[in-house]
């Protein structure tokens, strides 16, 4: 069977599909056929039965008995078309009166002949080998029927009668189930061919894809059924690539555009510095310092746009390496605020945390929460204030810079955009992008503002979470 198996898992899918019909209808019509011939034998059986008992009935009525009880030698035997009859004796003798050959008695019959039985119906073979349908019933004589007694009667009928039609009807039914046999392969098949050729057109188009890796190609979706469903999460699933490409290819060509700034400076200014020693010519002190600060910075500003590149180019749903844990964002905060006070020792920090908890990766939420006031820092004015609350899972961080245009909004969580205002800045465009992404990918929402009196209020929302039990010491 296994063999089977693995024999018809190598066929093409169509041919398994008419295979598989074919073996139904065969299976369906093979049932059918034995169940008709199976009823019609039964049919015939029980007709020949009731045949004899009404010919056994009438030989007793019609004063039959007389002449039986003349048959006493096989030569009285006569040679009449019609059932067999004879007499039979409770020793087993038997008297042929009507008939081509002598059916051996059986025990049944004699049963009958002695008294014990009623009657006996069984199927037997005469001495010539045919086989017969044979009832023994006991003779009565006279119109009162009085049963003679130790003698019985049999009447016999070929059983030929019953094969010989129901072997015609086992050829017809094998010949009709061969017919729609192959009927139904023939159906099966150019059902299969016919169903499957949406399945050709999308195996023609994903393999033109995997030749030409062109993902613009689409194929017509007809109707809602699973072949349309398929065909749609093709597109679906193209589209998705193609798109997907775009956007690599843009952060490529933008991370490019972004590098090329900064190495650009470090060139020029590490070949201004060979330059001088290979000339033997020295510079100020004051200039030497200012240009090896240039270089510094300018390692500094690359070294954080490969970090940013790298944090926004991790996989996962969680935007960051580790699984998603409980986390208290209100600590989160308040380290993310220490941090920022480095970054702007002038500031002032104003803060209020109330207890929240979130499911979210620690190390991504804490950069994503370190980015928001950077951004605060870095557009803060000198001795400015930074507001920092959290209440109910809304973080709040609010500037009092110059804001940010209206029409400048929609932009701010694109990756590598940066505002004309804010170029001569450092940053590489990327830390709200990450702060999106993180975002997203905990369940939340961010969203930047402008603040009544002036600055920027960044909102970040997230879904609370359980409070993790406290530690056992």
């Amino acid at each position: 069977m296994s063999k089977v198996v693995r024999r018809l898992r190598t066929l093409p899918l169509r041919s398994r599909i008419a295979l598989l019909v074919a073996a139904a209808v065969a299976a369906a019509v093979a049932a059918v056929a034995v169940t008709c011939w199976f009823i019609t034998a039964d049919q015939l059986r029980n007709q020949m039965d009731k045949d004899l008992h009404s010919q056994v009935g009438s030989l007793n009525q019609n004063r039959g008995a007389e002449a039986l009880l003349a048959c006493s030698s096989t030569q009285n035997q006569r040679q009449f078309p019609g059932p067999t009859i004879q007499l039979l004796s409770a020793s087993g003798d038997v008297c042929t009166w009507r008939g081509k050959s002598a059916i051996p008695a059986t025990s049944a019959d004699k049963a009958v002949a002695e008294g014990t039985e009623e009657e006996a119906l069984h199927t037997t073979d005469a001495q010539d080998g045919t086989s017969m349908r044979v009832l023994t019933v006991p003779v009565a004589k006279g119109p009162s029927k009085v049963k003679l007694p130790d003698i019985a009667v049999s009447i016999a009928t070929p059983m030929d009668e019953i094969t010989q039609p129901l072997t015609t009807l086992a050829w017809v039914l094998l010949l009709v189930g061969g017919i729609g046999v192959l009927g139904s392969t023939a159906a099966g098949l150019w059902i299969a061919r016919t169903g499957l050729r949406p399945v050709d057109q999308l195996t023609e188009t994903v393999e033109h894809v995997a030749r030409t890796e062109d993902l613009t190609v689409r194929i017509p979706v007809e109707g809602d059924d699973e072949i349309a469903r398929l065909a749609a999460s093709f597109n679906a699933m193209n589209a998705s690539l193609a798109s997907s490409r775009e956007l690599q290819q843009q952060l490529i060509a933008d991370a490019g555009h972004e590098l090329r700034t900064p190495l650009t400076s470090m060139r020029t200014n590490i070949e201004l510095l060979t330059r001088i020693e290979e000339t033997g010519r020295s510079i100020p002190p004051e200039d030497r310092k200012a240009l090896m600060a240039s270089v510094k910075a300018q390692m500094t500003e690359l070294a954080a746009l490969i970090g940013d590149l790298q944090e926004l180019s991790r996989t996962g749903l969680t935007g960051g390496e580790g699984p998603l844990k409980v986390v208290s964002l209100h600590d989160t905060v308040r380290s993310a605020v220490e941090r920022a006070r480095l970054r702007g020792p002038e500031l002032t920090f104003d803060t209020e945390l109330a207890p929240w908890y979130v499911r979210s990766e620690p190390a991504a939420l804490e950069r994503a929460v370190v980015n928001l006031l950077d951004n605060a820092v870095k557009f803060s004015p000198e001795k400015g204030r930074v507001e920092v609350r959290l209440m109910r899972g809304t973080l709040t961080v609010r500037d009092h810079g110059p804001g940010i245009p209206d029409d400048e909004l929609p932009y701010v969580f694109d990756r590598f955009w940066r505002s004309p205002t804010a170029r001569a800045l450092p940053g590489s465009g990327l830390g709200l992008s990450i702060v999106a992404r993180t975002v997203e990918a905990s369940g939340g929402q961010v969203a930047l503002s402008a603040a009544d009196g002036g600055g920027t209020i960044a909102t970040l929302v997230l879904p609370g979470a359980p409070t993790p039990p406290p530690e056992i010491p």
